[in-house]
């Protein structure tokens, strides 16, 4: 290995300068319409207070930013490296090993694990903790995963971080075979400003596996398994189970386990892992779950069982029943983080419950952001994730006629996510991200010609083209006053159309 090249994650880095064209005949709410040379990064900027950070409007604290975006994505991807958390482990020791300082909660899964960490960061804070969040991939600003009292951390606070560990890093980087990669400084500098905040908790999402994985540093008391489903088999195993296997990694001597539904598979290795760790497991559908959901204005209405007893009438503004599975979940979570189970049976302060899971928010997923015609955003990227998608439109919007804006990474299940929205969308509109990972206009178009047939596909190969077209093919007819657009296939695709549709 002799060069340094951008990370192969997906989501890891996804500053592009790609210049939107002048448009003046556009839609004014497609685009940035704007002439000139400004990046849509720096043109766009998100709704305040959906947790999606826009760029600084310092221009030398934007340079500065960028400059260190720059230098992170010179780093080698963790997918490039031999699976290891040596060199993890040994920025944590010159540092002081800052991921000792505060408790944890650690999450691992195939789907929903940012959506739930929101939950679970939503909860503690609710219950006057300070929170450290970390969380990958991000949708629009590489600072969105440190994220400190529910709110990304500042890009001048981002910037010093990094200044201040850049040196440790750069000590550990001449000790090892190979340089730190991007995720493992990243999430040093998490576990750094985590612990000169100082917080009270850190809720941390595991990148890829477990075992291996950088953040696997942590001794969490409460390990969270999501779903798992087929996601990285060449990296991580070809069944459940099997990547069941690397995910049960971060279940520690004694924790307490809180298990997502699983296939059976995964469940037996999760299962064994917790007794070999004498860590207490808690299951969906067993100690907890979902005891009843209906449709609400703007998400939906639950009653939860937690591992303390029920809670009724929580609101959250999230649509479909994976995100209610996601909420039991969370409860659990914060439930056995705070000692409630079945030995101590009580029940958190429900007003308190219910002002947390109402002021959730989980960006980039069935995110609604803009109407007449509504667009929604989805980051699906594997079929498991797609067919969730696709049930929660169905049973949430009822739209008459849907048109897909999907933009995919080389490395997907392409077919397995085309297959999932071909019964709900009624033409689809291939499309192409800036990364360098992202899937061929060309390619993926073959494949959508053959899940939806010739007269179903339209390619557009520039993303902002894709969105105007679907958007118009929501309009051309009357008859279709319910027609919404669905942007997904990646976290890229929809983190770039946020931008190009910028919230108002």
């Amino acid at each position: 290995m002799s060069e340094h090249r951008p990370s192969d994650q997906p989501g890891e880095y996804d500053e592009f300068d790609e210049i939107v064209d002048a448009a003046t005949d556009r839609d004014p709410d497609l685009a940035v319409i704007e002439a000139g040379s400004r990046t849509l990064r720096a043109q766009a900027g998100p709704a305040q207070g959906d947790g999606v950070p826009a760029r600084p409007e310092d221009p030398e604290v934007d340079k500065a930013l960028r400059a260190v975006e720059q230098e992170l994505a010179g780093r080698w991807g963790e997918t490039k490296l031999d699976p290891s958390v040596a060199r993890i482990k040994g920025l944590m020791d010159v540092l002081g090993d800052p991921q000792s300082a505060y408790p944890s909660v650690h999450i691992t899964g195939t789907n929903g694990k940012t959506s739930t960490a929101r939950m679970i960061e939503a909860l503690l804070g609710a219950f006057d903790l300070r929170t450290g969040r970390y969380t990958s991939p991000h949708v629009q600003s590489v600072t969105e995963r440190i994220s400190l009292d529910g709110a990304p951390i500042s890009a001048e606070r981002f910037i010093e971080t990094y200044e201040d560990i850049k040196p440790y890093v750069e000590m550990v980087d001449g000790a090892q075979e190979h340089r730190l990669s991007f995720f493992e400084v990243l999430t040093g500098m998490a576990y750094a400003a985590f612990a000169d905040a100082p917080v009270d908790v850190a809720v941390v999402e595991v990148g890829m596996g477990g075992t291996w994985d950088a953040t696997n540093v942590i001794d969490a008391s409460v390990a969270v398994v999501m779903p798992i489903d087929l996601d990285h088999t060449d990296r991580l195993g070809s069944t459940p189970g099997e990547i069941a296997v690397e995910k049960s990694g971060i279940i520690k001597p004694g924790a307490t386990v809180i298990l997502a539904q699983q296939p059976v598979d995964a469940a037996q290795v999760m299962l064994k892992k917790a007794v070999d760790a004498d860590a207490t497991v808690a299951r969906a559908g067993m100690e907890f779950g979902v005891v009843a959901r209906e449709i609400a204005v703007g998400g939906q209405l639950l009653t939860l069982r937690g591992l303390g007893g029920e809670y009724e009438q929580i609101f959250l503004p999230l649509y479909g029943a994976h995100q209610a599975q996601n909420a039991s979940v969370a409860l659990a979570a914060v439930e056995a983080f705070f000692g409630i189970g079945a030995q101590h049976a009580r029940r958190l302060d429900m007003d308190t419950v219910r002002k947390a899971f109402a002021a959730v928010s989980s960006p980039g997923r069935l995110e609604v952001v803009r109407r007449s015609p509504t667009v929604v955003l989805d980051a699906a990227h594997n079929p498991a994730g797609a067919r969730a998608a696709a049930e929660a439109l169905t049973e949430s919007f009822g739209f008459s006629r849907l048109i897909g804006v999907v933009g995919s990474s080389d490395d997907k299940d392409v077919r397995g996510v085309l297959e999932a929205l071909e019964p709900i969308c009624t033409e689809i509109v291939v499309t192409q991200n800036s990364s360098f990972r992202a899937m061929g206009v060309d390619e993926l178009a073959a494949v959508a010609v053959e899940v939806f047939g010739e007269d179903r596909v339209q390619v557009e190969p520039r993303l902002d083209d894709a969105l105007e077209a679907a958007i118009t093919l929501a309009e051309e007819e009357s008859e279709f006053a319910g027609a919404g657009v669905l942007v997904t296939g990646s976290v890229i695709t929809v983190g770039e159309a946020r931008l190009l549709l910028r919230r108002r």
